[in-house]
């Protein structure tokens, strides 16, 4: 998953580098702050659409290969066990894939320039919040 994340850092870098140097230019210069939230929407909404849309394909998340925890899925599964979704479902599969895309797509909005963006974004980002203590441990 290194691959990810290199990924994402040079074309987040990239793309603030050629505003810089004005290889690229917006109607408005992007703010390093908003460089910095498109880096984190991108790495965080890009996996989530990565892992449910290669679910949707391959038929399952993307998950640990050896060791004690191979093949099973992280902790966020028991609380979407409680609420009554199957973790391996297609309704959750595509519940990923969906939140990624969004997430992305008001990425993007906010990367060209659309002021309305702000508030969706933080909006899916704070439900996104769920995820740490349950996706990341």
């Amino acid at each position: 998953m290194k691959w990810y994340w290199i990924i994402f850092a040079m074309l987040i870098g990239l793309g603030f580098a050629a505003q810089t140097i004005g290889i690229v230019e917006f109607e408005a210069s992007l703010p390093l702050e908003t460089w910095l939230v498109l880096g984190l929407v991108s790495l965080s909404g890009g996996w989530m659409a990565f892992d449910g849309g290669r679910a949707l394909i391959d038929g399952d998340y993307v998950t640990p290969s050896g060791g004690e925890m191979a093949g099973q899925l992280g902790p966020w599964s028991s609380l979407i066990k409680a609420v009554g979704i199957a973790p391996r479902s297609t309704l959750m599969k595509s519940i990923f894939l969906i939140y990624g895309l969004i997430y992305l797509g008001l990425a993007l909005a906010l990367g060209l320039g659309s002021p309305w963006a702000w508030v969706p974004l933080l909006v899916v980002a704070i439900l996104g919040l769920w995820y740490v203590p349950f996706g990341t441990s």
